[in-house]
């Protein structure tokens, strides 16, 4: 079965990428999750678009990348959620929340699915986070979780 990928799947491929698959794991999985699309010759027009919004989200280059890593190593990151009395947290600090938190902090545009929890943030304090920018560079943010 032939598909095109419109989301990263481990593994596979990134976004616009033609993959040949089994078709019952393309049938039973990728298909109805919405990780990709039946390839078509109308579908090679759909592949430009979503290669040209994945460029726009990607990092090129390793200087760029070591550049952006730097950018996120003097960032002052703070998240305000909602708290209990003894310091936790009512839910959990997702990939999404650092990612807005990073952007509101004046921090370059991430990508949450190349920010990296180690375990559950489900207190307040500080924590550190991985951010993956590029194969071969990956930086580590320190984010401070306060009660709003």
């Amino acid at each position: 079965m032939k598909l095109i990928l419109t989301s990263e799947v481990t593994g596979l491929g990134a976004p616009g990428d033609i993959v040949e698959v089994k078709s019952g794991y393309g049938r039973n999985y990728l298909l109805p999750r919405g990780f990709a699309i039946l390839w078509t010759r109308g579908g090679e027009k759909q592949i430009t678009s979503i290669k040209k919004a994945r460029d726009a989200r990607e990092i090129r280059d390793v200087g760029t990348a070591k550049e952006v890593a730097g950018q996120l190593k003097s960032l002052k990151v703070i998240l305000k959620t909602k708290a209990g009395d003894s310091g936790r947290l009512f839910g959990s600090i997702t990939t999404s929340d650092v990612a807005e938190a990073v952007k509101a902090a004046g921090g370059p545009l991430l990508d949450r699915r190349r920010i990296e929890i180690a375990s559950a943030i489900k207190s307040l304090g500080s924590h550190r986070v991985s951010v993956k920018l590029h194969p071969e560079v990956s930086a580590a943010l320190d984010i401070e979780v306060v009660a709003a």
